[in-house]
């Protein structure tokens, strides 16, 4: 049976850190603030698939307290919800993501982040979808103070 769920995140665009969406560091004047790479798009993909699995979100398996995930990359996260899947005998059947940010330009580095999270996730390319937008210059993220993910998971689980 076919289970789906859904995934969102949101990090403040700082000074001082590299802006890292879907494995790919992005030149950027800022980047994302957060106790891991800060990786909103694994991280939304991360609550879609665990969701999907009827399991809490990425935060209680890798929660910002703890000192082992600071600056980790967020492909360990990714990594660890195909593990979960795996543990259910379950199969990830597709990955559909986007990307909420004013600037920069996300579609030139669309490729290389399907790569990089189909391979976290030890699936194909073709299973992950990316789509990236802006907010019209509305809100905290139109005045570029930060960036969100939204993603949707199926997973096949069996009965």
């Amino acid at each position: 049976m076919v289970h789906v769920g859904i995934g969102y995140d949101v990090h403040q665009l700082v000074a001082g850190r590299k802006l890292i969406l879907g494995g790919v560091e992005i030149p950027h004047t800022k980047g994302l603030d957060g106790h891991s790479d800060a990786d909103v798009l694994m991280h939304a993909i991360c609550d879609a698939i665990l969701g999907a699995l009827g399991e809490v979100d990425i935060g209680h398996f890798f929660p910002n307290t703890d000192p082992r995930w600071k600056g980790a990359p967020s492909k360990v996260f990714l990594r660890e919800a195909a593990r979960q899947a795996g543990f259910r005998g379950a199969k990830i059947v597709n990955v559909d993501a986007t990307l909420i940010a004013q600037e920069p330009k996300i579609f030139p580095h669309i490729k290389e982040m399907k790569i990089n999270i189909a391979a976290a996730l030890e699936v194909h390319v073709n299973k992950i979808g990316i789509k990236a937008t802006t907010n019209e210059h509305l809100g905290f993220l139109g005045r570029e103070e930060g960036m969100a993910a939204m993603a949707v998971a199926s997973v096949d689980l069996p009965e």
